[in-house]
């Protein structure tokens, strides 16, 4: 029996918390709310983190081989050989691999990933209306290099761009949605097919079609109920690229802008995954294909007075996953936990693939049948060396670690979601605290942070402050 097909849809920079379907009143999703009424949404995907500011490129190294955060190579920029890819993996088991879109690691690893691709993107971020990307190139060498002036407006500095061509005036997503577009009308292949979509939406710079910038009246966006001016202290990311976007303090009426801009560019990716979807129905083989939406972060906009990625709440580390196709429940949720880097062996169980021994993600298929199934009890999460957590379904711990910074969160996770309320320095905490930092150790143990180069130096100082020094 032919294998199933399979269509992954993967967003930058897009919060667990942006579906209208699941919850978000204010933004307008229709394409991803019947995506979720096909299908099964996990609520509590997450993230590891990131080992640095660009938290996207660990991010979907993760994704992409199945691997722990601590266990990449040059922080996820290099996948090596050893690291068998999820597109490379089905290419061996007799997949058409089709790739477009934001690849934001080595050139060599996409090559093995795909055995066709159109409009690929090697880098982090660019001006969404002029995105530098290549055609396919069977050889998988990707050799040209054009010359980049990078700020014009006020200097001269060239940089090399890997790219052969770009388009003028075509927003990132569409130019991807329409490559995704032809390869299904065009595909006459007896074999099953794996896409991977890989917008560069909603991450900044946030431009898109003004129609769907039209969608929004500014009076009727909320801020969130965690947002402040400021963090209310310094640990580290105030002068992160993110987090320079606007002043300090926050304005409330800038945040909400940006709130804005960050749901008109989901609603537009949304028009896309709507035409892409579309084209698979007329297709004929919708029925016949897995559905997959995820991103691959989340983004603060105004939360805890942040605006990026490089903490360990909720806004940064959880992430939307939405599955839909044959053999899915339709129209159901998981509260399950689940890292990215474990949908590569669950797809393999799914499709009856052995898993590569270099893939350490933990397949969560026995919990898309089954809502009462867990597959991690706890999640283990940081940033760079500044910030290490570990929660349960109940509480939250969160340390900081930065110069003479020491700081402890405790949040009852369970009761208080947006993470206002920390209950750190209330007595009758500590033992739950105490607790949890005994389980920071063993997660950290887990999964080798104390190797790592940023674990190393979070752990160091960690390990020399007394418990009930921390935080208070």
């Amino acid at each position: 029996m032919k294998k199933k097909n399979i269509l992954f849809l993967f967003a930058d920079d897009m919060r667990y918390d942006t579906i209208a379907a699941l919850g978000n009143p204010e933004i307008k999703t229709p394409n991803l709310d019947e995506l979720v009424r096909s299908g099964t949404s996990f609520i509590n995907a997450h993230i590891p983190g990131g080992s640095f500011a660009a938290v996207c490129m660990p991010s979907r190294a993760m994704l992409n081989t199945g691997r722990g955060l601590n266990h990449l190579v040059d922080l996820g920029h290099i996948i090596p050989e050893e690291h068998t890819c999820l597109g490379e993996h089905l290419r061996k088991n007799g997949y058409i691999t089709f790739g477009t879109g934001k690849w934001h690691n080595d050139y060599k690893s996409y090559a093995r990933s795909f055995t066709h691709g159109a409009e690929i993107f090697f880098g982090g971020m660019y001006d969404h209306w002029k995105v530098p990307v290549y055609n396919f190139d069977p050889t998988g060498e990707y050799p040209n290099v054009v010359h980049d002036v990078m700020d014009p407006g006020y200097d001269n500095l060239m940089v090399p761009r890997r790219c052969d061509h770009s388009h003028l005036g075509v927003h990132s997503t569409d130019l991807f949605a329409d490559a995704a577009c032809e390869f299904i009308r065009t595909y006459n292949s007896d074999k099953p097919f794996y896409m991977y979509v890989a917008y560069m939406a909603p991450h900044d710079p946030r431009s898109m079609p003004e129609e769907y910038l039209d969608m929004y009246n500014l009076d009727e966006i909320s801020l969130p109920p965690n947002f402040y001016p400021e963090h209310p202290f310094d640990f580290g990311v105030r002068e992160v690229r993110d987090e320079q976007l606007l002043k300090y303090p926050r304005d409330e009426k800038l945040v909400k802008e940006n709130i804005r801009d960050y749901y008109a560019m989901i609603s537009h990716l949304d028009a896309s995954v709507g035409r892409i979807v579309k084209t698979l129905k007329e297709s004929g083989m919708y029925d016949d294909t897995i559905i997959i939406f995820s991103a691959d972060n989340g983004l603060a906009v105004g939360q805890h007075g942040l605006l990026g990625k490089q903490s360990a709440y909720e806004h940064s580390i959880r992430v939307p996953f939405v599955i839909a196709g044959p053999g899915i429940p339709r129209n159901e949720t998981r509260d399950s936990y689940i890292y990215l880097m474990d949908i590569f062996p669950t797809l393999c169980d799914m499709l009856g693939l052995d898993i590569p021994s270099s893939v350490e993600g933990i397949s969560f298929k026995s919990v898309i049948g089954n809502p009462e199934a867990r597959t991690r009890d706890m999640l283990y999460a940081g940033y760079a060396d500044k910030v290490r957590s570990i929660k349960d379904y109940t509480y939250k711990l969160i340390e900081y670690k930065c110069k003479d910074l020491r700081r402890t969160q405790l949040f009852k996770i369970d009761e208080d979601p947006w993470e206002t309320n920390d209950l750190s320095k209330r007595e009758d905490m500590q033992p739950i605290i105490h607790k949890l930092r005994a389980k920071l150790r063993e997660h950290a143990e887990k999964w080798d942070d104390f190797n790592s180069d940023e674990g190393k130096r979070f752990w160091t100082e960690y390990l020399t402050v007394e418990p009930d020094e921390w935080g208070f």
